[in-house]
C-alpha cells in the first residue's frame, strides 16, 4: 500500500464565507500541513459571515482575516485532498479539474457520506447545528488522517 502524502488540504463550499473557512480552520488546528478553503461561487474578497466568525471563535478559530476565494483548477491540482460539503460540489470540482476526482471527498465522508447544508440565511439555531456537524466531521477526518500519519511514522 502506498504512503499517504497530504501536505495540502483544500476545503470547498459554495460561497467560502461560512462552512469551508470554518472547517479549514478547525482542521488546520488538528493537523500538520497546509489547509485552505475556496468556494465554487465565491464573492471574491468578501469577509466571512458574521455569524460564522462568532461561531468559529467559540471553537477556537479566528475568521477575522478571511477573504472569500473562488475555486480554481490550479487550487485543485495543487491539493492532495479536497473536502467538499455537498455532492454537487464534487461534480463541480470534477468538471473544473477531472483529474482530481479521486481525491475529492465529502467532509461528511466518515459520517455516512453526510452532506453539510449551507447555513447562510438560515436561523441562528440552524447555523449552530450546522457548525456542530462541521466540527464532528472535521474531528473524524483529523482522527483518520492522524492515524495514517502515525502509521507511516512507524515504518
Amino acid at each position: 500500500m502506498g504512503e499517504i502524502n497530504l501536505r495540502h488540504i483544500l476545503v470547498v463550499c459554495t460561497g467560502n464565507i461560512c462552512r469551508s473557512p470554518a472547517a479549514a480552520g478547525l482542521l488546520a488546528a488538528q493537523l500538520e500541513g497546509h489547509v485552505t478553503s475556496a468556494g465554487i461561487h465565491a464573492p471574491r474578497g468578501h469577509r466571512a459571515d458574521l455569524r460564522a466568525i462568532r461561531l468559529a471563535e467559540r471553537y477556537g478559530v479566528s475568521l477575522y482575516g478571511h477573504r472569500a476565494r473562488q475555486l480554481t483548477h490550479q487550487m485543485c491540482h495543487q491539493s492532495d485532498l479536497i473536502l467538499v460539503m455537498e455532492k454537487g460540489h464534487i461534480s463541480y470540482v470534477a468538471s473544473l479539474a477531472p483529474e482530481v476526482r479521486g481525491k475529492t471527498l465529502l467532509l461528511g465522508h466518515w459520517l455516512d457520506h453526510m452532506e453539510i447544508a449551507d447555513p447562510w440565511q438560515e436561523s441562528d439555531a440552524r447555523f449552530e447545528q450546522i457548525f456542530g456537524q462541521i466540527e464532528h466531521a472535521v474531528g473524524r477526518w483529523a482522527s483518520v488522517l492522524n492515524m495514517s500519519f502515525q502509521h507511516q511514522g512507524q515504518r
